[in-house]
């Protein structure tokens, strides 16, 4: 037994929420429909995901391996090929953790046997490992089980996850040089006010002459970081600390995701990665046979983005209080015309999933070429920084250099 938390309405359309024990969610659609609840959301405690597992306390510890996105994609791939070979659940998962090269992968693969052979559904005992299955993936497993396609499921499931997974990987490589580059100069810029400019400081202490602007300021500067350099380094640290916490708030997340929209050059691409997501996780579950509250309330999980997310929420209720899902789409503000058109001739077609999966793909590729061409965007911006970092730090460190030798000449003259 493992407990679910619902949410629904009662005969007079008034919400209802709780939590019972049950096998499954099917158990718990069952016993809310006997008490003439209509269920809107039904979803597994993850405070008892972990109860009654064999390995679940300690298959986590940090002397072993983390489970990575490439071990689910593997393991995703390998159940569509079994299932679609009519091996049995049972034997499959019993070959799988004894191949997988990840011991801990190997663990949770072991705890979904031990689920499974106690009676319980595959997709209650992905339920149990929220940080491995997502709630996308485990709704789609439930859908295989109802309709039967598993196969078919656990295929979609590879290409969806392969491709985030693509586009992650796209935007760390653009990402990677960048950054290197910040850090490089980071790590310059403290060495310099560190070791280098006190050794001219002291230099140009001895000629006792007026000293440029330039050079007093990064004097001043480096004076500054040699005598506070332990407070500084303190601050920055608790900093990275408090907007970590921050971001892991919910109204943090919240605001950092909705600023991201309107950040320069990769506002854009964000919102375009993150409609394909949408797009793409609507029209897979759409054409899994999900219906569409459900369907809503699970895509929402997984557009990764905070802001968007509480906007789809929004479209649920709104679908909820009988509005159709083009007049919801719109009152977000949020979707591109493209998009909100394909849902306005999907609805009146039928065929909102067909479109929407044309839409996932219309933006990915235009999220693909964006990606690439981010790093030529980002380029002249980096040299730029650097370009005026080394001219303020030539200005401040040789002019005076200059100064001091001409006076030096007209002296010996």
């Amino acid at each position: 037994m493992a407990l679910y938390s619902y949410r629904g309405r009662d005969a007079d359309l008034a919400i209802v929420t709780g939590s019972m024990d049950a096998e499954s969610s099917v158990d718990v659609v069952r016993e809310l429909t006997a008490k003439r609840i209509v269920p809107i959301e039904v979803k597994l405690d993850e405070a008892s995901a972990t109860v009654n597992s064999p390995a679940a306390s300690n298959w986590g510890s940090w002397r072993e391996p983390r489970i990575t996105d490439e071990d689910v994609i593997l393991f995703t791939r390998q159940m569509f090929t079994l299932q679609r070979t009519a091996v049995p659940i049972l034997r499959a998962l019993a070959g799988l953790q004894a191949s997988t090269a990840n011991p801990t992968f190997a663990k949770v693969i072991g705890e979904l046997r031990y689920d499974l052979d106690q009676g319980r559904d595959l997709s209650v005992a992905l339920g149990r490992h929220p940080r491995t299955f997502s709630s996308f993936y485990i709704a789609m497993v439930k859908v295989g089980e109802v309709s039967g396609q598993m196969a078919e499921v656990f295929n979609r499931l590879f290409l969806h996850l392969e491709f985030e997974k693509d586009t992650r990987e796209q935007i760390k490589g653009v990402v990677r040089y960048p950054a290197f580059v910040m850090i490089a100069a980071g790590v310059g810029i403290l060495i310099l006010n560190m070791f280098v400019i006190p050794v001219f400081a002291s230099v140009f202490a001895g000629f006792n002459a007026q000293l440029p602007l330039p050079t007093r300021i990064l004097v001043g500067f480096s004076n500054w970081t040699v005598r506070w350099w332990p407070l500084l380094a303190v601050a920055l640290v608790a900093g990275g600390y408090g907007i970590r916490a921050a971001l892991r708030a919910e109204e943090g997340r919240y605001w950092w995701d909705q600023s991201k929209l309107k950040l320069p050059i990769v506002g854009e691409i964000i919102q375009k990665a993150t409609l394909a997501k949408f797009a793409r996780s609507f029209a897979l579950a759409s054409q899994s046979g999900i219906p569409v509250l459900q369907a809503l309330s699970v895509v929402s999980k997984t557009v990764d983005n905070a802001f968007i997310s509480r906007r789809i929420d929004e479209m649920r209720e709104g679908i909820e209080r009988g509005e159709s899902l083009y007049q919801c789409a719109q009152a977000t503000k949020v979707f591109t015309p493209v998009v909100l058109q394909m849902i306005a001739v999907g609805e009146e077609t039928g065929e909102t999933d067909t479109l929407l999966a044309e839409v996932a793909g219309m933006y990915e590729r235009e999220t693909s070429y964006a990606i690439k061409g981010l790093a030529i965007k980002m380029e002249p911006i980096i040299l730029l920084m650097l370009g005026v970092l080394i001219l303020i730090l030539a200005l401040g460190i040789f002019l005076p250099m200059w100064s001091l030798g001409s006076a030096a000449m007209g002296r010996g003259g």
